[in-house]
């Protein structure tokens, strides 16, 4: 059954909605959707009150990390966390109280070369059961390539079935930020998330271009209940008009009830 799934997007330690693509490392065409007055925490004890589970926390840049512990302790056990996560400082954020660790550009090289050694690494520091691997992409032709630093960086790996099959091997879930289309809320890439419901074997959220509630519907169908769903920029939670979060909160208990 397709989830909704939470998440608190952290930029310079404000809670905000970032339109994917225009994140870089010197600011320059950065567009914010939204920017909250309420602290990290805030969210996190709001998700842990209506029981959400497997949302995440990430960290886009520095400054962070302060409001990422605020909402990790809101919400112990309860939250993911991401951005800059490497096998240093990995279990010190499951202490702070993550559920599990998400890793993308650490895994690579300053090149985008995928490191199979650094993914061991880390998987004997932590175990697979606590590690999420984030495959967030950029279409690349009649495909995907997993983008990393902050997707603005095309790396060697293919987001394919074989990927997917290997990778689920060293992990406990996925995560699918489709960059191009990321904050923008002019329609999910449905051609993505039917391919992960049709190869993804282990847990997988999908997030991006949500515009409408009837978007977890439609995740739900095209994969076949496999695939979950983040909704940031569209949800009123985080100032847009398309998704009530009252709604989101309502389909999960309903999904729960039906299983």
């Amino acid at each position: 059954m397709t989830l909704f799934r939470p998440c608190i997007d952290l930029h310079a330690g404000k809670v905000k909605q970032i339109v994917g693509g225009t994140l870089s490392d010197d600011g320059a065409g950065l567009q914010t959707n939204f920017e909250s007055d309420r602290p990290a925490g805030y969210y996190g004890d709001l998700y842990r009150k209506d029981a959400l589970v497997g949302g995440h926390v990430i960290k886009l840049g520095p400054d962070n990390d302060r409001a990422a512990r605020e909402a990790l302790a809101a919400y112990p056990g309860g939250l993911q966390i991401g951005g800059g996560i490497q096998r240093e400082n990995a279990s010190a954020w499951l202490e702070a109280g993550a559920s599990h660790v998400i890793v993308t550009s650490w895994l690579f090289d300053d090149n985008g070369h995928f490191r199979a050694e650094r993914l061991a690494a880390l998987v004997a520091a932590v175990g697979k059961e606590r590690l999420v691997l984030d495959l967030s992409c950029r279409s690349d032709g009649d495909g995907w390539v997993v983008a990393m630093n902050r997707w603005q960086t095309s790396t060697d790996l293919i987001l394919d079935a074989a990927t997917l099959r290997q990778l689920a091997l060293s992990c406990d879930e996925f995560l699918v930020h489709a960059a191009d289309v990321e904050g923008k809320c002019q329609g999910i890439d449905t051609r993505l998330v039917e391919f992960l419901g049709a190869h993804a074997t282990i847990p997988v959220t999908y997030a991006g271009g949500v515009h409408a509630f009837n978007d977890l519907q439609t995740v739900h169908d095209l994969s076949g209940g496999k695939v979950d769903l983040t909704i940031g920029s569209a949800l009123d939670l985080f100032g847009g008009s398309q998704v009530c979060y009252a709604d989101c909160v309502a389909w999960n208990r309903a999904q729960r009830d039906e299983a």
